[in-house]
């Protein structure tokens, strides 16, 4: 069985990442992101959101263990500036309801989603520039980085949060990231 850590960067939804891959049988666990990934038995890792960059902890440690990596919000951030891109202050701030395009119908991750989907997102942080070997995966008229992979690597993030009701295809998210990390 496939087994999933959801690191937790102090988010207010971090406790549904670990939920909803419970809910689709998988082996999960939800752990303090001052945890050293060398301490983790997993297949896969999830950054979760968060308020800040000042309290991700060991969290940027787990994108260079050789395990597929999903970020969300803050995760996604963090994977992008750790990896050479950049992050800025978003325009339309908080958390709305976005129709995002998806860019790459071929991606693992967001690839099978509908060609627009709904989700539900924060902005007032954001992805401004991919890192090097990122592709731009999916974007709105919110936000010009909503989605980004790195398949090579294995590093994946969304700026939506696929854990909450608001998103319509989340739980598709999650059992893409599955099949990544049985495949990896």
């Amino acid at each position: 069985m496939t087994k999933i850590v959801v690191v937790d960067n102090h988010g207010q939804f971090t406790h549904l990442e670990h939920r909803a891959l419970r809910d689709l049988g998988v082996d999960a666990e939800l752990i303090d992101n001052d945890t050293p990934p060398e301490a983790v038995d997993a297949d896969g890792v999830i950054l979760s959101g968060g308020p800040d960059m000042d309290r991700v902890g060991r969290s940027a440690e787990y994108l260079e263990d050789g395990r597929p990596v999903l970020g969300i919000c803050l995760g996604m951030q963090l994977m992008a500036e750790e990896l050479g891109g950049r992050v800025g202050s978003g325009d339309y701030g908080g958390y709305a309801d976005v129709t995002v395009e998806i860019r790459d119908p071929e991606d693992p991750l967001i690839g099978s989603l509908a060609p627009e989907t709904r989700v539900w997102a924060s902005h007032a942080d954001e992805v401004k520039e991919l890192p090097e070997g990122f592709t731009l995966t999916a974007s709105s008229d919110v936000c010009g980085v909503e989605a980004m992979s790195d398949t090579d690597r294995h590093r994946y993030g969304v700026q939506w949060h696929p854990e909450v009701a608001h998103t319509e295809e989340g739980e598709a998210v999650f059992e893409n990231f599955l099949e990544i990390c049985e495949s990896a």
